[in-house]
């Protein structure tokens, strides 16, 4: 038997694509706390009812499912993180005013996706709750954008919509869930010609149905906000304050990132069945999916006992390392390794720790290990000095002393 083989799709990371992974992390989660965000650590598994809230209720085939041996009841492993930060913030935390939280961590899908068709992506994302405001959605579109720069991937592309806009109209029609939810998956595909048999088969008023059918050419440069208010004008007051919400958005990212383009896509409906205001994702060129999504979740904190208002994103660390090495090439690793005798000398210890306190990577070769390395400790005038050649973007000389 072959029993080093994994399951397809399950991946195990190795050096340096390990090291690569960890070091992207680091620099998400601290770029996250730069900007006010808090890091959360929920658990692997959780009762299947409340993973499966809000968004999980779409990740349901993607859930793998297990007994809890303690309680009989159902369990499931994390397919994504958002239920589980919701339930955090409204059970554990109560917070009156806004919240920001981050996350890092792996998550386990039944089914392949992703660059790599890997099960077991490690997500990372960012959300923000108790604002309902366009503004927040501005504050997590922004530091979406600044991720995945600090990512090294890019230029990046925003697609921005808003659900609120087709969930208005298609109140206005009475088609019922079913019929709404084929007009939803119609719209996905931007088939307009389907959109209108399916519209004229349910007699839909002609107003309304002109309305749903134009949400798929409303897409294209942020002018195109100015034609839907009155080609939308049927849906009334609550298509209006969505555009206006919408509109404040585009102008406010495109005011703090006017570098990065923004396409306005009004048929744009990923999540709409969790989704309830603006929703967004992020492109990069040569890459046909999105290397990053998110938006606006105002109902997922109601089935936890306390509904908050919410907006976040998330992204798949994997994805993002896998863009950006096929894009710029494999990251050179720091291989500025100092090397260190065995010995008993405690001179040359305290020289090891000071080396390494300073950030340094000093590996102390056991008895009969090749030395390895550019660089290495040695005895030099009564003292232990670093002897060897400095990496190209090191400034010091090729002699340096480690103690004075």
């Amino acid at each position: 038997m072959e029993r080093w083989l994994l399951p397809e799709g399950m991946e195990e990371l190795v050096p340096p694509e390990s090291l690569r992974l960890e070091r992207m992390r680091r620099a998400l989660l601290d770029l996250f706390s730069r900007w006010g965000y808090e890091i959360v650590t929920p658990p692997f598994i959780e009762y299947l009812e409340s993973l499966l809230t809000g968004t999980g209720e779409d990740l349901e085939l993607h859930t793998f499912k297990l007994i809890d041996q303690l309680t009989g009841r159902m369990m499931g492993v994390r397919a994504d993180m958002t239920p589980q930060v919701a339930r955090i913030d409204a059970r554990r935390l109560r917070r009156d005013g806004p919240s920001r939280l981050c996350y890092a961590g792996t998550v386990l899908r039944t089914l392949p996706e992703g660059i790599s068709g890997g099960r077991s992506p490690v997500q990372v994302g960012a959300e923000l709750y108790g604002h309902a405001g366009w503004q927040s959605d501005c504050e997590i579109v922004c530091l979406m954008i600044e991720a995945l720069e600090a990512a090294g991937v890019g230029p990046v592309h925003i697609d921005v919509g808003h659900v609120g806009i087709f969930r208005a109209l298609a109140r206005r029609t009475a088609l019922g869930p079913e019929r709404e939810i084929a007009l939803h998956e119609a719209l996905q595909r931007k088939a307009g010609s389907e959109v209108r048999e399916l519209l004229n088969a349910w007699e839909v008023d002609m107003q309304c149905a002109d309305a749903l059918v134009a949400l798929v050419d409303l897409d294209g440069e942020p002018s195109v906000l100015e034609r839907a208010g009155q080609t939308l004008a049927v849906g009334g007051e609550d298509v209006a304050r969505a555009l206006a919400d919408l509109g404040a958005l585009v102008r406010a990212v495109c005011a703090r990132r006017p570098d990065v383009e923004l396409h306005v896509d009004l048929a744009e409906l990923r999540g709409y069945r969790y989704h309830t205001g603006s929703v967004f994702a992020a492109f990069v060129p040569g890459y046909g999916r999105e290397v990053a999504r998110g938006g606006r979740y105002d109902e997922i904190g109601s089935v936890f006992g306390r509904s908050r208002a919410a907006t976040g994103f998330s992204a798949d660390l994997k994805t993002l390392i896998a863009l950006r090495d096929s894009s710029h090439g494999a990251a050179a690793e720091d291989e500025d390794v100092i090397g260190a005798p065995w010995s008993d000398d405690g001179e040359l210890h305290d020289a090891i720790r000071e080396l390494r306190s300073r950030g340094e990577r000093v590996i102390q070769r056991l008895p009969d290990e090749d030395s390895g390395g550019a660089r290495n400790l040695e005895r030099r005038d009564g003292r232990w000095v670093v002897v060897g050649a400095i990496p190209p973007s090191g400034s010091s000389p090729t002699e340096r002393e480690s103690r004075g």
